[in-house]
Order: C-alpha cells, then structure tokens, then sequence
C-alpha cells in the first residue's frame, strides 16, 4: 500500500471527508470505493475515520491507498530507467517491443518488463501502470504509475515532444487536422477519412537535407499512429515506415519516430518534472549520413 498524508484545508472545515477528498484530493470514485471497502485505510489525526464523517481545518489526513491490481505475466529483461521514486517510474522504450499486452500477445511486451522489475525491486505484487502508451517502432520516453492514485492524476496530463525523419521537403512548420480512421478491424493499418477520429498534429522542421527532414512534433490529439498517418498523408511518410509506403534504409527498418521529451505534474508533489531519452542510434545513424549530428544540439 502507498502511504499518503494530507492537511485539511479552511474550505473543507466541517464538511464530510468524502468532499474533501473527491474535491480536493481528486480521488477517483475506483480508489473511494477501494477505500471504504479495505478497513485501517482512512485515518484522521491518527483516529479511524468514515468518508462521511465530518472534518476540520488544520486536521491531518492519512490514506493508506490499497493495491487491487493483477501483475501481467513477468518478462525479465533489462528495462532502461530514467528516474524513478515511490510513485512514478520514467522509462526509455525502444523501438520494436509493444507497450502493452494484448489477449492474442500477453507477454514480452514493456509492461510486462516493469511489472517483473517491481516485483523484484518491491517484493509485493505490482503491475505499472503505463500512462499514454507508444506504438510498438516507437522509441522514446514512457510514464508508468506505481499506484492507483497516481495513475489517476497523471491520466490526461502529459506533454510530449518527438523527433521523426521524414521523406521530402515539408514546411518550415505546420499543423495538420485530419480525422484518423481504421478501415479495417482486423488490421493495425489507419488512414485518414471523414469517418475517422478528431487529430491535430504540429511540426517544425529542425534541419532540412537534401531528400528529407529532421522535424520536431507534438500532438494534441493521442490517436493510434497519428504521426504517421498524419506525415503519410500530406506527403512525407517517415522515413523506414513500411506499413506506409515508405521502405527501410540502411539504418533503419521501422519508423524513425521518438518520443524525445515528456513533462508530467507529479501526482504527489505537484513539481513539473521534464524527462527526456536520447535519440537512439539507429536515428543518429541516418541523421549522421545526411551530415547532421544531434551530439551537437
């Protein structure tokens, strides 16, 4: 269990704990539940306490914030950690595994990793929440959760930044609003339709070459291979990405996609904290035989 200690602020004096707690807290009403369910969970000022029993101002909150969750299969292999703390565990993905199981793909994937490396860290049951996921040719940086609570205040609340090579000669800089759409249920494959989802994506160019770009994205929207779809279709696929239409190089046989950068609120101090993962060197690689070096940025 995760031990969290809160102090009742003068707007809640006299009210249920349940406001406190729903309102300022933002529990989510899963953990609430969880918590009227686990007895010695809830404590104020050291005294057992009910959600619907009233508090004061200045009074000292404890939770004791329970585990439901169900390890995937473990899968011990070596996992790239960027920082980690009681709450929060920042990993560097590389490019070729998925994120997250599937029913027909219940192991090897990076989940399955970090819910081996928290059992072995931990020595108690622990899964690793992953919040936001990456395609399987995606590299880069990747939030996991280590308890439900922080799980629920990171949700939603990440700004990403990739890097990507793209063929051709693109804009300066641009956005592009194109529904995403999966033509076929049975297929990874998107493309853009009407019938598809909202998504807006964002680039910069960072270095133009002689037959493609160096560029800098980020997205507002978080559909299946977004970035992809979006480069393919206005005419600069990335660079090694075969499932568009664009075949791999010397370098490079998937996508040249990275999720360089992720800054996150953290859901117990409340910091703004920056991550990033290095450009992996297959990418390096490519960009070095075009006469760029990204050591030097």
């Amino acid at each position: 269990m995760r031990k969290l200690e809160f102090t009742v602020t003068p707007e809640f004096d006299n009210c249920p704990l349940l406001h406190f707690m729903k309102t300022e807290l933002e529990l989510s009403t899963y953990i609430i539940k969880h918590l009227r369910n686990t007895p010695q969970t809830v404590f104020i000022n050291s005294t057992h306490w009910r959600v619907v029993d009233k508090v004061k101002a200045g009074d000292k909150l404890t939770l004791f914030i329970p585990e439901k969750t169900t390890p995937p299969p473990l899968w011990d292999v070596p996992i790239d950690i960027i920082f980690e703390d009681e709450d929060i565990l920042i990993v560097n993905k590389p490019s070729g595994i998925s994120s997250h199981p599937t029913r027909n793909h219940p192991n090897g994937t990076l989940c399955n990793a970090v819910a081996n490396y928290l059992i072995k860290t931990q020595n108690e049951p622990a899964a690793g929440r992953a919040i936001g996921r990456l395609d399987k040719v995606t590299s880069g940086v990747m939030v996991f959760a280590k308890n439900s609570y922080a799980a629920s205040k990171l949700n939603g609340n990440m700004n990403k930044i990739y890097n990507a090579i793209v063929w051709g000669t693109p804009e300066s800089q641009g956005t592009i609003d194109a529904p995403i759409y999966r033509p076929d249920m049975g297929l990874t494959l998107r493309t853009v339709d009407p019938r598809g989802d909202y998504a807006i994506t964002h680039w910069k160019t960072i270095e133009q070459f002689e037959d493609k770009a160096f560029v800098e994205v980020k997205t507002e929207t978080g559909r299946t291979h977004q970035i992809r779809v979006h480069f393919d279709y206005i005419g600069h696929p990335l660079v090694g990405d075969e499932l568009y239409d664009s075949p791999e190089t010397e370098f490079l046989n998937h996508a040249a996609l990275h999720c360089r950068q992720i800054t996150i609120t953290h859901p117990i101090t409340l910091e703004e904290m920056t991550f990033v993962a290095p450009i992996p060197e297959d990418m390096k690689k490519e960009l070095e035989k075009s006469g760029f070096s990204v050591d030097k940025q």
